[in-house]
């Protein structure tokens, strides 16, 4: 739609909605000043978009027949090659629905998508490509990337291959499936509550969320800016750790990356845990939530770690309990306004690059809101109620993470890494058709009391397989120094290899 301003009387209706009363004289001595900019806005509508950044020529693949998508975590189906040579050479990755692929239909796990194909590539599926990797396709996530029980994508749920009739988690679940069935080498996942660990905990995978802004994520679909992650899962520690070698650094447009410090990554295997100091958080253990094979389980390896020479000291960090609380009107009163007021795209005052696009298939979402997930409808409901109280719940619990930043950076000085169950719980069970939106909710924000108050302090976490527990997958998570991502996968790695 062409920019054009209103005329006098129209000018003094967009007052009136604003609570102005304008009189007659005011109304066009506003107008005759203000309608001044309309040139500008339309030189500005007139210039061409920016080229797409799109390296390597592809076809839109597929979307795949059941048959051929057993566990129903594939959205799309492709081929795209990229360098001859690279560190990723010979590597297959899919790449979660949230992720642009220029060329490949993408939903973001959502039915109000249905149709929108971007026309660039994100900054880390071309360096993926540059690194020599196959983009095997598009995973399957949660409905706009807001659940955890890998029943809200609007193609269907999920299952969990190392747990059938389970969840996969979310919402990085398509990547979590398409793993654990050995259909990929590698997968890329998005975190703002625990949407890598959670999933890489419940499949018994190895699931890394970077250091806040150490990957760009320029070219994903995002929740809240202060929040978003996107990082590797994967099957090993070592090839989740090559992944983030090709995918992290500075591009120069997401403004979420400052002081970016990168790491070979790679380097840190194989060092063992000798001397290592990691602090076993008391909080992360025996909450309501808690089930008590996975604390055994977390503990038993925890000990194993100690038996490799380790330094193993149980801590407590009250504050870790807060955490998850802050996330609440950080996320949900953000992710509220990201979605109702700023085009989906966290519009205002976000340095980053625009899909214009996206912009204009995300534009009528509001005639469809009857067909919202219920997390969805859950998010706007209560993001609603939490605006009306002029901005302050937000506001204080950002202010907040200052103090939960500290209280584990605190501990982080005296160890190198911290160490609790990614998730309380195993794989639940996938719910039935007809659950009513509390059951969805329930199983959507049941799992993250560990990994939420990480996405709000932006500290490396790294989920690793670490035993089972009613045969299913237990997930040990360590946490560490921010940009000191290369330590997790130290202490990950021989977690890993006792596992084997």
């Amino acid at each position: 739609m062409a920019f054009f301003f209103p005329d006098k009387d129209g000018l003094r209706r967009v007052g009136e909605h604003l609570g102005m009363e304008l009189s007659q004289d005011e109304a066009g001595s506003y107008h005759d000043f203000l309608s001044a900019i309309t040139p500008a806005i339309r030189m500005i509508e007139q210039l061409p978009d920016l080229p797409p950044n799109v390296k390597y020529p592809r076809t839109p693949g597929y979307q795949p027949d059941p048959a051929d998508n057993p566990y129903n975590a594939w959205y799309y189906k492709t081929s795209i090659k990229g360098a001859a040579q690279g560190k990723l050479a010979g590597k297959r990755i899919a790449v979660k629905d949230n992720v642009f692929v220029a060329g490949v239909p993408l939903t973001n796990g959502a039915s109000i998508l249905d149709g929108f194909v971007p026309d660039t590539d994100a900054t880390i599926v071309t360096r993926m490509l540059d690194a020599g990797a196959e983009i095997a396709g598009k995973s399957v996530c949660e409905y706009m990337c807001f659940s955890t029980s890998s029943s809200t994508a609007s193609t269907g749920p999920i299952e969990n291959p190392r747990a059938p009739g389970h969840t996969t988690g979310g919402s990085s679940n398509g990547s979590a499936a398409l793993i654990a069935a050995h259909e990929v080498d590698m997968a890329i996942g998005a975190d703002q509550a625990g949407s890598i660990r959670m999933p890489a905990s419940f499949c018994g995978l190895v699931g890394h969320k970077p250091t806040y802004g150490l990957v760009p994520y320029t070219g994903c679909l995002g929740i809240e800016y202060s929040l978003d992650h996107v990082g590797p899962m994967t099957d090993n520690v070592e090839d989740c750790a090559l992944l983030l070698e090709v995918i992290a650094g500075d591009d120069g447009i997401d403004g979420r990356q400052k002081g970016v410090r990168t790491q070979v990554y790679t380097e840190a295997l194989g060092q063992g845990v000798k001397g290592m100091r990691i602090g076993l958080v008391k909080e992360g253990f025996e909450r309501p939530e808690s089930e008590t094979g996975v604390d055994e389980a977390v503990r038993a390896a925890a000990k194993r770690l100690q038996d490799q020479g380790a330094i193993v000291e149980e801590i407590s960090i009250p504050w870790h309990n807060i955490g998850s609380a802050l996330w609440l009107p950080i996320c949900i009163e953000g992710s509220y306004h990201n979605l109702y007021h700023s085009h989906g795209m966290g519009f205002y005052g976000v340095n980053a690059a625009y899909s214009l696009s996206y912009m204009r298939a995300f534009a009528g979402w509001k005639a469809h809101l009857n067909e919202l997930a219920p997390t969805i409808k859950g998010v706007l409901l209560t993001g609603e109620i939490f605006a009306r109280h002029q901005g302050r719940l937000y506001a204080k619990a950002r202010n907040q993470v200052q103090r939960l930043r500290a209280e584990y950076d605190a501990w982080l000085e005296k160890y190198d890494v911290l160490m609790m169950p990614t998730t309380p719980m195993t794989a639940t069970r996938l719910l039935p058709d007809d659950a009513s939106p509390k059951d969805v909710l329930i199983a959507s924000w049941g799992p993250f009391s560990n990994t939420s108050p990480f996405d709000i302090t932006g500290h490396p976490s790294i989920s690793v397989c670490c035993g089972m527990s009613d045969d299913k997958p237990v997930g040990a998570m360590f946490t560490g120094k921010h940009f000191d991502d290369a330590t997790l996968f130290r202490v990950a790695d021989v977690a890993h290899q006792q596992m084997k």
